[in-house]
């Protein structure tokens, strides 16, 4: 079974209104400069807010917050405040309006760099402007979400000799 990648709260800002939303269809795409592809239903009220701002935060989450990531998974922003509503602590990013999530493990601020599969494919070409991680958390358990409401969270560190970055 193909296992994906850490579970995302993905961060919006339109209209004076701040989104949170899970998000596991992400992909890393290019190194320099950092690209992250990710797919947003256009059924989600933070497709709109990103086709129409172009920016966002993706937040990295630890299994400790996994009972608010599947609640802002199971809900929609049209209707919620989802960061009172779950007890996330929104904060200023550096590069765009969309806040980072405090009490996440770390933040990528990103801007939309190619729309060319948005409109067929709900697929969005992001660039990391400026990352955040808080060093406090040495070792993360980051949350993997298996499908089905399914998840598998990250344990152990293996090290083995590489010339990779």
């Amino acid at each position: 079974m193909l296992e994906p990648g850490p579970v995302l709260l993905l961060t919006t800002t339109h209209k004076g209104r701040s989104n949170v939303m899970a998000l596991s269809w992400h992909t890393m795409m290019e190194f320099e400069p950092p690209l992250v592809g990710c797919v947003v239903s256009g059924r989600d009220f933070s497709f709109a807010a990103l086709k129409a701002t172009r920016q966002c935060v993706l937040n990295i989450p630890t299994a400790e917050l996994a009972s608010a990531v599947v609640a802002c998974g199971n809900t929609s922003g049209r209707t919620l405040d989802k960061f009172k509503k779950f007890g996330l602590t929104p904060q200023p990013a550096e590069t765009v309006t969309a806040p980072l999530i405090a009490e996440c493990y770390a933040s990528l601020e990103c801007r939309v760099v190619d729309t060319r599969f948005m409109n067929r494919y709900n697929f969005f070409v992001l660039e990391v402007q400026k990352a955040w991680v808080d060093p406090a958390q040495r070792n993360p358990r980051t949350l993997h979400h298996r499908g089905r409401g399914s998840f598998f969270v990250a344990g152990e560190t293996i090290r083995l000799a590489s010339r990779m970055k």
